[in-house]
């Protein structure tokens, strides 16, 4: 739960902040750095498992939390969805809030963010249940018992020559119901997301 929690938090922080800026404050090469982030999205992970391995080897972060971590705080997945929908938002709140006195930070925090609960939502779906199956680089990363996540756990019950199918398939059970349980509270809210994706306030 460590893993995928914090990876989530962190995505919905960086990810909206990025969105925010990218949609709603001008700045010299806005269009041009969002278009390399969205480049960023059609480079296999594969292409950069080796960079990325060699980096957090660098770091000393190899059988960390950190090293989990860290590389997936953010994605350009996250910051297009977000992006999409702090435009579809009126700018009349925005300069209203200016009026009131707030500054970028005041008017990201209290106001816009509250505002995008359903896309908020959907990227924790999507953010959450991405790195709860996850077995690739968990295992690249990891080698003790205590770093090991919840899916590398569940290939050890499949052998070279025999496999335990019981304990697997309770284990893949188990496994499903955190997912399915944050669906169906949360499948309003990711509904009216998928629903309003396209949409200009």
């Amino acid at each position: 739960l460590v893993y995928p929690g914090t990876k989530t938090a962190g995505n919905i922080l960086f990810c909206s902040m990025a969105g925010y800026a990218f949609g709603r404050i001008y700045f010299r090469g806005k269009n041009v750095m969002f278009t390399m982030c969205l480049a960023t999205m059609m480079i296999p992970f594969q292409v950069i498992l080796v960079p990325s391995y060699l980096i957090v080897h660098a770091f000393g972060w190899l059988d960390t939390y950190a090293g989990l971590i860290v590389p997936g705080l953010a994605g350009a997945f996250g910051v297009f969805m977000l992006r999409g929908f702090f435009l579809q938002l009126p700018k009349d709140l925005e300069e209203a809030a200016r009026v009131d006195g707030l500054n970028e930070f005041g008017i990201f925090f209290r106001i816009m963010f509250p505002l995008c609960k359903p896309a908020l939502l959907t990227l924790t779906i999507f953010t959450f249940n991405g790195c709860w199956n996850d077995l690739m680089w968990p295992l690249i990363v990891t080698s003790s018992d205590n770093m090991r996540t919840l899916t590398i756990g569940l290939v050890t019950f499949v052998g070279l020559n025999t496999t335990n199918y019981g304990p697997a398939m309770a284990g893949a059970f188990i496994s499903m119901l955190p997912i399915f349980i944050m669906f169906m509270f949360g499948q309003q809210y990711f509904v009216e997301s998928i629903a309003m994706t396209g949409l200009k306030g």
